[in-house]
């Protein structure tokens, strides 16, 4: 599928949000896009606050849409 038809060129303020790691995304979400997601390895913890701590909350995703 061509990304173009799903993401036109005109819209640069993406968000994409993955709970494990961003890589790969940057190609859906553009050079003025936000990868939210978890980029480190090692981290244990019961899922809510893992999210909490990576910024994987609907307030982190709501003020990232909101910084774009």
């Amino acid at each position: 599928m061509n990304t173009r038809s799903v993401f036109p060129a005109a819209a640069t303020a993406r968000i994409s949000i993955e709970a494990g790691v961003t890589l790969g995304w940057e190609k859906y979400v553009g050079s003025k896009g936000k990868a939210i997601g978890i980029d480190r390895f090692g981290a244990s913890a019961p899922a809510g606050r893992i999210y909490k701590e990576f910024g994987i909350t609907a307030e982190s995703i709501v003020a990232a849409a909101k910084s774009l």
